[in-house]
């Protein structure tokens, strides 16, 4: 069985996909196989996190065993999510407004909230084989795209009400397409998609057709981002940013000043932060040219980053959630 590495955070052995092959004598037990609702958790805020994003002024993070976080006072303070259907680990989560988004996950689970997090419906499972998605992005209320284990692509224009597989060509060069996607994100209509072995996707009519980029690196892209003049930022293993300022054509290696992987990069007026392991935050204010970098003093891996209106950002990490600095 191939070494998996869950999107974002390579360190989290715990989150590595277990069972992807079932035993050939054991059939009736998958087909009865059920995953419990996300358990209460005691200590939700020590949970892992390994995604977040806003939903309009609230904050709603993802993580182990369906964990829902929910924060309206810019991270001071969170609550859990009123119903999870499904106790899978979560790895990514979408919002296009305050109330509508899309959370994925383990079991190749797809959650979908209409009321800004407090509670969730179940659209996909797949209980035959743990296929786990590891990242979704929605470009609008109907079209969105969810990723995962080797080249597992499906796209929905109806927000979800069905999800269709898209089969990818396979990487020029190559004869098959395997590559194990761990991020979505994109620019108004269109969506881009980074992977393991260097790989960069996109597409312009809804998750359709897929165009890869070749960006000139062999590692893993963790996360990435894009803005609305063209420029794209992916980040992953060791440090590694590339970025691009004509939608995905040509590429430039920047020099991040660290070289531990990074797990999550977003951008909010004018700034663009990124989070990694050994507590690592970036920060740049020329659209990913050249970056600031400052290390928490714990180190402890950060998951996933939300920048706030003040300049400061909302952090996530293997142990939970980061408290918030005075």
């Amino acid at each position: 069985m191939r070494l998996i590495h869950i999107r974002g955070l390579a360190a989290v052995a715990a989150v590595l996909v277990s069972g992807l092959s079932w035993g050939a004598t054991e059939p009736p037990l998958v087909a009865e196989f059920r995953p419990d609702p996300a358990e209460r958790a005691a200590f939700p805020t020590q949970t892992m996190m390994l995604d977040a994003a806003r939903a309009g002024a609230r904050i709603v993070a993802v993580g182990d065993r369906g964990v829902i976080l929910l924060s309206d006072d810019d991270g001071k303070r969170y609550r859990q999510a009123r119903s999870v259907p499904v106790g899978a680990t979560l790895t990514s989560v979408s919002f296009i407004d305050e109330k509508n988004g899309w959370a994925v996950g383990h079991w190749g689970a797809i959650l979908r909230t209409t009321d800004g997090g407090e509670s969730w419906t179940q659209q996909r499972l797949d209980v035959a084989e743990d296929r786990p998605l590891f990242a979704v992005h929605f470009t609008d209320a109907q079209h969105g795209v969810a990723v995962g284990l080797w080249s597992l692509v499906l796209r929905t224009d109806d927000g979800g009400a069905h999800w269709l597989p898209v089969e990818l060509p396979a990487p020029p060069g190559e004869r098959f397409a395997d590559r194990n996607l761990f991020a979505a994100f994109g620019s108004g209509r269109i969506f881009y998609v980074a992977g393991e072995r260097g790989t960069v996707l996109s597409s312009h009519d809804g998750g359709q057709t897929w165009t890869y980029h070749m960006t000139g690196y062999r590692g893993s892209f963790w996360t990435g981002t894009a803005f609305d003049d063209g420029t794209v930022l992916v980040a992953g293993m060791r440090g590694n940013v590339y970025r691009s300022s004509d939608g995905g054509m040509q590429w430039t290696e920047i020099d991040s000043g660290v070289r531990t992987s990074l797990t999550s990069i977003q951008h909010l007026n004018g700034e663009t932060l990124a989070v990694g392991l050994d507590g690592v935050i970036l920060s740049s204010r020329d659209e990913g040219r050249t970056f600031k970098v400052t290390q928490q003093a714990d180190r402890q891996a950060l998951t996933a980053v939300v920048p706030l209106r003040d300049g400061a950002a909302a952090l996530f990490a293997r142990g939970g959630v980061v408290p918030a600095q005075p």
